[in-house]
């Protein structure tokens, strides 16, 4: 099948949401299909050079895209209602990650995915008639399914977990490091991910317990998208134990993931859940990453991070800082307690492998 696949996030950013399309792409483009990942034809975008533009992702996500194609689309751009409309009909599939907007396809299979739990409602007759339009929808977890289906009025069948590059085989590294991680961008709009609280809770600790937490550092590693901001974290953590790390490449992340014995999770702190669900974590794939590694995660109980730990994890999830603090000393002091732990969670983070990301991937395709 010729099957197109379109972000209005693409070519701009370079997150979660960009690693699960073309996960999405690689995966079909495996099965033999012809899959074009669709860059919008908008001014910006004018003069792009799409081989740089494939190296670009290859380089974040350490993988080839040589199967995937790269190309220019009206869709999303300022071409007319009919340009637009007609772009999609010569593919046999489109897969749409949605910023909320929605659009008429011509193609003889449409799939909506929502990685956002957006709390606009779809009213409006032509709205209506989108959504209907869209015949496959799927979110990103059951966080974000519940939010779109109490909004948007329309069921949304399918939850597609992003695919996890977890370790295959459940052999934990018992003998960790003291070093409690953090993964994420620095930025501070929408779902932050909040390394302020995070620094302070470590400081707190350090000065409130010293001979527990004697050598133990938290490290922080993410790019930065609010430059402002990243200099704050770096002036608070400042007298520390502790080491801010923006330019790590995907082997400098995993051996960071191999060493850690902590990860930690702050996004959501102090938001309403009910009010504002866009403000938290909608999934969490750094999570599932540092569980599958052997580290310990104690991380806030919000959003998608709940369906990550489970049922047999659920005790480290935490509400206030006084939680966090209390539920990591629990397993910085007990090594029996923290390699118990591990491996719980590095089993419990086989629930989002790359095998488990392809059935789904395929069932929706096929359905």
């Amino acid at each position: 099948m010729k099957i197109g696949i379109y972000s209005p996030y693409i070519p701009k950013h370079m997150g979660g949401g960009e690693k699960y399309i073309f996960d999405v792409a690689r995966v079909l483009a495996a099965e033999g299909h012809a899959v074009s990942v669709l860059i919008a034809d908008r001014p910006g975008n004018h003069h792009l050079d799409l081989t740089d533009q494939k190296k670009k992702y290859e380089a974040f996500l350490d993988v080839s895209l040589s199967q995937v194609n790269f190309e220019v689309t009206p869709i999303g751009s300022e071409a007319t209602f009919w340009g637009k409309l007609l772009a999609t009909k010569k593919f046999d599939v489109l897969y749409y990650l949605t910023d909320g907007s929605l659009f008429f396809s011509l193609a003889r299979k449409n799939i909506l995915h929502l990685q956002v739990p957006f709390l606009d409602e779809k009213k409006s007759f032509i709205d209506r008639l989108k959504l209907m339009n869209w015949q496959v929808k799927n979110a990103n977890s059951h966080f974000t399914q519940q939010v779109v289906q109490d909004h948007w009025r329309t069921p949304i069948p399918f939850v597609h977990y992003p695919m996890v590059d977890v370790q295959s085989q459940l052999v934990v590294q018992l003998h960790k490091e003291k070093i409690i991680l953090h993964v994420g961008r620095f930025f501070q709009q929408l779902h932050a991910k909040r390394q302020d609280v995070l620094v302070e809770v470590f400081k707190e600790m350090i000065l409130r317990f010293p001979d527990a937490m004697k050598e133990w550092k938290l490290h922080l590693v993410g790019s930065v998208e609010d430059p402002l901001y990243a200099e704050e974290i770096r002036k608070a953590s400042e007298g520390y134990p502790i080491e801010v790390l923006h330019s790590l490449s995907r082997k400098e992340l995993l051996d960071q993931y191999a060493k850690a014995s902590l990860y930690w999770h702050a996004t959501g702190f102090e938001v309403d859940e009910k009010n504002h669900p866009e403000k938290v974590e909608h999934f969490g794939i750094s999570t599932v990453e540092a569980m599958s590694y052997g580290c310990v995660p104690i991380v806030i109980g919000k959003g998608g991070q709940k369906e990550i730990l489970g049922e047999k994890l659920k005790h480290l999830l935490w509400d206030t800082t006084g939680e966090c603090i209390e539920k990591s000393l629990e397993v910085i002091r007990s090594e029996a307690w923290r390699q118990e732990l591990a491996v719980v969670s590095q089993q419990q983070s086989q629930r989002f492998s790359p095998d488990r990301f392809r059935d789904m991937l395929l069932k929706m395709i096929k359905s």
